[in-house]
């Protein structure tokens, strides 16, 4: 029996050795760091375009254009009266589609940072060179000529907007890399366009060049990319925090293009709020059935919330 006794000491110690969780694998300090780092960076960035003088939180009007004369400004007895500027900044013409600005006289009014001395043709959003830009309060105010479902519109900005200077900042989920998803891209045929309802009613053909898909809980999901140009894929999604936590109408997400292999990086720590969580006056795209997640996205910005004195 004493013989037996160590014995049976060393084959429970054994057996409670085999038992025990493996050790967790080590934390790389420095990647955690990195990650945390860069995070913060694109909160900084985001937040910084957001609140520029001509961004989002900027916007104080949108007024769409019929054809004949329109005056503006911002007097009662305008045709398009602007919330923020000169009582009357000028004359807007609407003929064949072309829209012709004439400023008022005695008001300091350029348009691409010049004087305006004559009638001028005023390019929209749609053209490559981008809208001719007229400038009024020192700067402060500009005007653009917006193209939408075949309409014109005015989009007026003002630096001291209300809802820039009484700005209340941005809330996120906690960063966690396990929301850096690796994705697949699935081209679709060249030329295929996918219809996007928008926040005034209607809906647009965009260039959709494919989907990503990614796996989230062992379940597969996918979402419809458009191609808007430029170095990255453009995401508009709906997922179940919507209306719990982030802006109800879904959020956007800009993503590098696929490798040579067909691989995307989904990081959906910076998905982020369309314009229209910030004003009234942005003409915002709403997710597509087909992008509408049966997932909850508790990663990225959240439901942006008023100053309580806006």
């Amino acid at each position: 029996m004493r013989l037996l006794m160590p014995l049976m000491i060393v084959t429970a110690f054994a057996t409670l050795g085999c038992s025990r969780e493996p050790a967790p694998a080590p934390v790389d300090a420095a990647a955690m760091a990195a990650f945390a780092t860069a995070q913060q960076s694109w909160r900084a960035q985001r937040r910084e375009r957001l609140l520029a003088p001509d961004g989002w939180t900027s916007l104080v009007g949108l007024h769409w254009i019929d054809r004949g004369d329109h005056f503006v400004g911002s007097a009662p007895t305008n045709g398009l009266r602007i919330a923020m500027g000169p009582p009357q900044l000028g004359m807007l013409s609407m003929d064949d589609g072309e829209v012709r600005f004439t400023a008022a006289e005695g008001v300091e009014v350029t348009v691409d940072g010049q004087p305006v001395t004559a009638p001028l043709a005023l390019r929209t959003d749609a053209h490559a060179e981008g809208p001719s830009v007229i400038g009024f309060g020192g700067g402060d105010g500009k005007a653009t000529v917006i193209r939408r479902m075949g309409r014109l519109a005015l989009r007026v900005r003002h630096a001291l907007a209300p809802t820039r200077t009484q700005f209340a900042g941005l809330e996120y989920w906690p960063a966690d890399a396990d929301w850096q998803v690796q994705a697949r891209f699935v081209p679709h045929p060249p030329g295929r366009t996918i219809a996007i309802a928008n926040i005034i009613g209607g809906d647009e053909p965009m260039p959709n060049p494919g989907a990503v898909e990614f796996t989230v809980g062992g379940r597969t999901h996918r979402i419809e990319a458009i191609d808007e140009g430029g170095d990255t894929l453009f995401l508009v999604f709906a997922d179940r925090t919507n209306g719990h936590g982030s802006y109800p109408a879904g959020r956007f997400m800009d993503v590098p293009r696929p490798d040579a292999e067909g691989r995307v990086t989904l990081d959906f720590n910076q998905a982020y709020n369309p314009p229209c969580a910030f004003t009234p006056f942005a003409t915002c795209p709403l997710p597509p059935p087909e992008n509408r997640l049966d997932l909850a996205v508790e990663a990225g910005e959240k439901a942006y919330r008023k100053a309580a004195h806006s």
